[in-house]
């Protein structure tokens, strides 16, 4: 089956593989399937120039192809790594490691190391000293969903 279709579409079977990855990129991105498309589409531009060789049958096309991608894939993610996470809001998904260092006013008593504090118009559970309600607290950490706070 495989072979039928290889030769059926000749070279360009493999530049409709490599369009229909990145298509599948676009829709499900996750910058992995686009090094596979890119290999496809070189092992297409190889294909074209050794058609008509005797040696490019489509097992050592899909030998070609799956060293391709296993390159691409390394290089790929070598360039991502390196160009860093560098962000004007690198704290822009965390929401309680934005809070740190702020003041508040206890909305609930801490007992037994829990309550709760109204920090613009949002309540967070607090773990931190007993304390009693209204008394001042500063955010200290955060752990997942809890603040962790200090007498201010």
């Amino acid at each position: 089956m495989i072979e039928r279709i290889v030769l059926e579409l000749g070279p360009w079977s493999w530049w409709v593989l490599g369009l229909v990855l990145l298509a599948a990129e676009v829709v499900a991105p996750g910058v992995f399937l686009v090094w596979i498309g890119i290999a496809a589409i070189l092992t297409g531009a190889v294909s074209l120039l050794l058609w008509d060789t005797g040696f490019w049958i489509w097992q050592a096309q899909f030998v070609f192809f799956a060293v391709l991608s296993i390159v691409a894939v390394v290089i790929g993610r070598r360039l991502l790594a390196r160009s860093g996470n560098a962000s004007d809001e690198p704290l822009l998904n965390q929401r309680g490691a934005r809070l740190i260092g702020r003041t508040a006013v206890l909305e609930q008593p801490i007992t037994e190391g829990r309550g709760r504090i109204r920090l613009d118009a949002t309540t967070w559970p607090v773990n931190g000293p007993d304390l009693p309600a209204g008394a001042r607290v500063k955010v200290t950490g955060s752990s997942g969903s809890h603040l962790i706070v200090e007498s201010a």
